[in-house]
């Protein structure tokens, strides 16, 4: 597997290949399952670099967790500079209201705001006018478990490479051809990695549209869904409206940040 397209992602038992896609009709009879061929090769081992050189894209990413949760991720991604922003959703099936906040991440930081009672609180203790908590990710080992929210924000952030890998490595036969379906009103092709993970690109534009892969351990799938690929410039929070979390951990904690 190319090293770029099986970049993992380690985090306490939680394990990700992130891998590449491919495009458009071949023209061939085909069964679902059937070898990817040189062509869609080609394209498979440009595909992160292409996400790269188009500069970033607008993102959903969903994963249903727990016992009925569904955390949602909507926003804007800047693959060059790995920074990101999203509303986070956090649903519930047992009657209980969304859960809404702002955040900002890169791939060693996340800001979080918009979130009810964090100015207030931080007023309290002394620190008026700021609205976001900034912490370090975490994704498990020495700096505590991992956090689902940060493991997404690393899949997404590492779809992208700043080089393309060799395409023979997608011709050993763990690569499967899936057919073609609509994803938001897009027309895809659909591949098969190895780690039971589906790629759907764009049958037109050859970018990467879905990526869908399992959280080892965790008995769910993630899905990251790309649209409307090109430069987004994102700008984080002003350092004055930022505190740390580590100097406001009672804060933070009740919080859920």
């Amino acid at each position: 597997m190319p090293p770029r397209a099986a970049r993992l992602l380690l985090s306490a038992g939680l394990a990700m290949a992130l891998v590449t896609g491919c495009t458009g009709d071949s023209g061939l009879d085909r069964t679902a399952g059937d070898p990817v061929t040189e062509e869609e090769a080609q394209v498979l081992s440009a595909l992160l670099q292409r996400n790269q050189q188009r500069g970033g894209a607008d993102f959903v990413v969903t994963a249903p967790y727990g016992d009925g949760e569904l955390l949602t991720l909507t926003g804007a991604v800047d693959f060059r500079n790995e920074v990101g922003r999203a509303q986070v959703v956090t649903s519930f099936d047992d009657g209980r209201d969304d859960d809404v906040r702002t955040l900002f991440f890169t791939d060693e930081e996340v800001w979080v705001g918009d979130v009810p009672g964090l100015t207030d609180a931080l007023a309290a203790g002394g620190v008026p006018a700021v609205t976001y908590l900034r912490r370090p990710v975490t994704l498990g080992s020495e700096d505590g478990a991992p956090l689902l929210l940060d493991v997404l924000t690393e899949v997404l952030l590492n779809l992208s490479a700043r080089r393309a890998d060799d395409p023979r490595a997608f011709l050993d036969g763990d690569y499967t051809w899936q057919g073609q379906r609509s994803i938001d009103s897009r027309l895809t092709t659909l591949f098969g990695v190895p780690g039971d993970r589906t790629v759907a690109v764009d049958a037109a534009e050859d970018v990467l549209t879905q990526f869908v892969t399992p959280l080892a351990d965790g008995g769910f799938d993630v899905t990251v869904t790309l649209s409307g690929h090109g430069m987004r410039p994102i700008d984080l929070p002003a350092a004055e409206e930022t505190a740390a979390a580590a100097d406001h951990p009672d804060v933070a904690a009740a919080l859920g940040i």
